[in-house]
């Protein structure tokens, strides 16, 4: 399914690049690709995003769908931290907020873990994105108050070291994010 999934986008990728000449990229790549319905990033910027928040029952629904797929990358850490971020603010969030949201979702899931976290300096596309920035800030945040500074590279610079390296005795943490 995997493989399909990839030569779907393979092919999607060479008809759009070969179709018009005059495109520009942008930062933001799709996570699900062109079948994605709240698919943000229209690589010739010609048709804006629709979000539809007239009545309860498409916001409920537009609700829904971003929180699952804040919950459901694939990528369990990045689950956790942005699922737990949009459940806690998605319902006070207007239509700016949650184009906004939408651009994060659309992030590759190594590259916006590693920007969340510091490990490497984010584009500037990325980091005037508003929710972005609250996320990145909760993350350090967390980072700062529940993790030894032993078991963290520096800013800049990616992580080496595991969770529990530090551990010395029995089932005794001496240091580290325990």
């Amino acid at each position: 399914m995997a493989t399909l999934r990839i030569a779907l986008r393979n092919v999607h990728r060479i008809v759009n690049t070969s179709a018009v000449a005059s495109r520009t990229t942008t930062v933001f790549r799709p996570q699900y690709g062109w079948v994605s319905t709240y698919f943000s990033t229209n690589i010739s910027n010609t048709q804006p995003l629709n979000i539809d928040l007239s009545n309860e029952e498409s916001k409920r629904r537009l609700y829904n769908r971003l929180l699952y797929r804040s919950k459901q990358r694939g990528f369990l850490e990045l689950d956790l931290v942005l699922g737990k971020w949009v459940e806690e603010h998605i319902h006070s969030m207007d239509e700016n907020g949650i184009k906004a949201l939408v651009n994060v979702l659309d992030l590759e899931n190594p590259d916006l873990w590693k920007w969340l976290t510091g490990q490497e300096q984010p584009p500037e596309a990325v980091t005037v994105n508003p929710v972005f920035s609250a996320v990145q800030q909760k993350v350090l945040q967390n980072l700062n108050n529940h993790s030894s500074p032993e078991t963290r590279a520096t800013r800049g610079r990616p992580w080496v070291r595991g969770w529990d390296d530090i551990k010395k005795g029995r089932d005794s943490p001496i240091t580290g994010n325990q």
